[in-house]
C-alpha cells in the first residue's frame, strides 16, 4: 500500500496552480445524462473520485473520453439504469445519478452510497425531495428504487436539512420535470452554482443558484454544451495553510477567491497577509509563527467543514489556543489521534476540540483516516522535526490532484513510495 514520506523544517514559497473543483465535476459529470447530445467538460481534475464516475457512465451505456483536463461525455447510448454496489460503495457523489436518471428515462437503481467514514449522511433528504416532485421510491436489497409515471412534476420543497448532495440531486431532476419547482433551505455552495450554470448552458432554466432558495422551469429537453469546472476552493485552502503553517509565502493561481471569505478571514485573523490580484491569491506570513484561531464549521458561507481538519493542523503549532466546533459531520475528528502521535495537544469534548499550539511537533508514522484528514496529516508533517510517513493515502487521491508533485514545487520534503 502507498505511503507519503514528509521530511519536515521547510519554509513553502511560489506559486500553485488550482486544479479543477472534485465537489463541482462530479455532479456536472452526473449531469451530462439528462443531455440529448454530448457535453464537455474542461477543467476536470485528475482524481480518483473523477475516474469512478467515469466508469459509473460507461456502465450505464454512455460514451466517455478522457483527454487531459477534458472529458466528454455522450449520453445518448446510455442503455442501463442501475448504478451497482461495486461502484457506489467507494464513492458517496454516485447516488448523484439517481436523479438524472429518473428524470430521463422514468427509471434508476441505485445502490446505498459509500465514500469517507465521516458520520451518517443519509439519504433519506435525496428521497424525499424526488418524491415531492412525484418519484415513487423504495428502498430494498441495498438499493434505491425510483420510477415515474411519465414525466415528473413540478413542485416547492422545503429541505428539513440544508444537504448540498439532495440540493444537487433534486435540482437535476427539477430541470426535466414539468412545470415550476421550488427548492427552499437549499445548499448554498458554490459548486451548486457551479451545477445551475452548467444545466443552464445545456438549455434549463434556473434562476437563484447560491441562495437558499432555487426557483427550476422545467423544460422537455437537453442539449449538449461546453462547461468549465470552477477551480477547487479546498485544495486552494489547503495550499494557503500550508504556506501560513510553514511561515512562507505562496500563490494559488486560477483561484476563485470570491468564494473562499470565511478560509481568508481566518488566515488574515491568525497572521497572514493576504493578497487578491484575480485569480490570483497570495498568502505571505513573512516568517512569522501563525497565531490561532477559533473555527465553527457551518454551511456556506460560513466555514467550510472541509477545512476543518487543515485549521486544526495550523493550530496545533500556532501560538496560543484555538477552539474548533465541528457542526455538520459527528465522526470528523478522527484525525485528532493521529495528530497527538506527532506531539499535538489537543482535547476532545463532543463535538468541540480545544487545541493549545505547540512550538514543535515530531515525525511519527500516522494513519489516514479520509480525505481531508489525509491533507491535515501532510500540513503537519511539513512543520514536524524528521520524517512523517502517512498510510492509507488511497483517500488523498480521490480528492487532491498530485499534491506531492505540487507541494515539491513549493520547496517541501515530500515524496510518494510504495
Amino acid at each position: 500500500m502507498q505511503k507519503i514520506i514528509v521530511e519536515g523544517g521547510g519554509c513553502l514559497s511560489g506559486e500553485v496552480r488550482i486544479s479543477g473543483a472534485k465537489n463541482a465535476v462530479l455532479p456536472i459529470l452526473c449531469v451530462t445524462l439528462l443531455a440529448d447530445a454530448p457535453v464537455r467538460v474542461s477543467n476536470v481534475p485528475r482524481l480518483h473520485d473523477v475516474l469512478t464516475t467515469a466508469k459509473l457512465l460507461l456502465g450505464l451505456g454512455a460514451g466517455v473520453v478522457h483527454e487531459g483536463d477534458v472529458m466528454t461525455v455522450d449520453p445518448r447510448s446510455v442503455s442501463s439504469h442501475v448504478a451497482p454496489y461495486e461502484l457506489v460503495k467507494t464513492m458517496r457523489a454516485s447516488v448523484l445519478v439517481l436523479g438524472p436518471l429518473l428524470a430521463k428515462y422514468g427509471v434508476a437503481e441505485v445502490s446505498l452510497p459509500g465514500g469517507c467514514a465521516i458520520g451518517s449522511r443519509p439519504v433519506d433528504l435525496h428521497i424525499k425531495g424526488l418524491q415531492a416532485l412525484g418519484a415513487e421510491i423504495v428502498v430494498e436489497g441495498g438499493f434505491i428504487k425510483a420510477r415515474s409515471e411519465g414525466r415528473l412534476k413540478g413542485a416547492r420543497h422545503v429541505f428539513e436539512l440544508v444537504s448540498v448532495g439532495a440540493t444537487e440531486n433534486v435540482l437535476m431532476a427539477a430541470a426535466l420535470a414539468e412545470g415550476t419547482t421550488t427548492l427552499e433551505n437549499a445548499a448554498m455552495e458554490p459548486e451548486i452554482v457551479d451545477l445551475a450554470d452548467c444545466l443552464n448552458a445545456m438549455g434549463a432554466k434556473i434562476s437563484g443558484a447560491g441562495s437558499a432558495r432555487i426557483v427550476v422551469e422545467g423544460v422537455e429537453k437537453l442539449h449538449g454544451c461546453e462547461h468549465a469546472v470552477i477551480a477547487d476552493r479546498i485544495e486552494t485552502g489547503t495550499f494557503l495553510v500550508a504556506a501560513a503553517m510553514t511561515g512562507g509565502r505562496v500563490t494559488a493561481t486560477h483561484a476563485r477567491p470570491d468564494t473562499l471569505d470565511a478560509v481568508l478571514d481566518k488566515l488574515r485573523e491568525a497572521g497572514a497577509e493576504v493578497v487578491i490580484d484575480g485569480t490570483n491569491i497570495t498568502v505571505d506570513m513573512h516568517g512569522k509563527r501563525p497565531r490561532a484561531v477559533n473555527i465553527t464549521t457551518a454551511p456556506h458561507p460560513a466555514f467550510p467543514t472541509d477545512m476543518q481538519a487543515q485549521f486544526m493542523a495550523l493550530n496545533c503549532i500556532a501560538d496560543g489556543v484555538g477552539v474548533i466546533n465541528e457542526t455538520i459531520f459527528e465522526n470528523r475528528f478522527m484525525h485528532v489521534n493521529e495528530l497527538l502521535r506527532l506531539g499535538a495537544d489537543i482535547r476532545v469534548d463532543g463535538h468541540t476540540a480545544v487545541v493549545r499550539g505547540v512550538e514543535r511537533l515530531s515525525g511519527a508514522p500516522v494513519m489516514a483516516t479520509d480525505l481531508r484528514a489525509s491533507a491535515s496529516l501532510i500540513l503537519a508533517g511539513l512543520v514536524a522535526d524528521g520524517e512523517t510517513v502517512i498510510d492509507r493515502i488511497y483517500h488523498l487521491d480521490r480528492g487532491y490532484e498530485n499534491i506531492e508533485a505540487k507541494l515539491g514545487a513549493l520547496g517541501a520534503e515530500i515524496r510518494r513510495v510504495d
